[in-house]
């Protein structure tokens, strides 16, 4: 029978390396390797994404993670220090601030983008109900 239980999602990277050190070490998630070699990131929430590599990897050409945090601005410079750009996008193409942050106002939260190694994009984006 079709359940939904334990459905994950995942992604191609071109590098399963350097995908390890992005995900485990620059972001702090837990990341480790599953029994075909491919990368299990775990998140806080109890989610696991399945990371793999792929020889003709092209990147995602939309958003394949989005992190909620409650302070997007303390995100974006938390980020920057650990040599994250999150200025990704031209202002032609979104309207962001010179640290990539869209200002949402009344058309959706504030959000700001960045890549992984292998090119996707991820994002950080304001959650006011994690505000404590």
């Amino acid at each position: 029978m079709f359940t939904t239980d334990h459905a994950f999602s995942g992604f191609s990277v071109d590098d399963i390396e350097a995908a390890r050190r992005f995900y485990g070490d620059t972001l702090g998630l837990s990341v480790s390797d599953d029994p075909m070699g491919f990368l299990d990131i775990a998140l806080a929430s109890g989610a696991h994404i399945l990371a793999y590599s792929k020889s003709n990897h092209e990147p995602a050409s939309f958003t394949i993670l989005n992190f909620p945090v409650a302070d997007l601005d303390a995100a974006v410079d938390d980020l920057n220090g650990r040599g994250v750009t999150t200025k990704i996008y031209s202002d032609d193409e979104f309207p962001t601030d010179h640290r990539g942050i869209l200002r949402g106002g009344d058309n959706g939260p504030d959000i700001a983008w960045f890549r992984d190694p292998a090119g996707n994009v991820l994002a950080v984006i304001q959650d006011d109900d994690l505000r404590g």
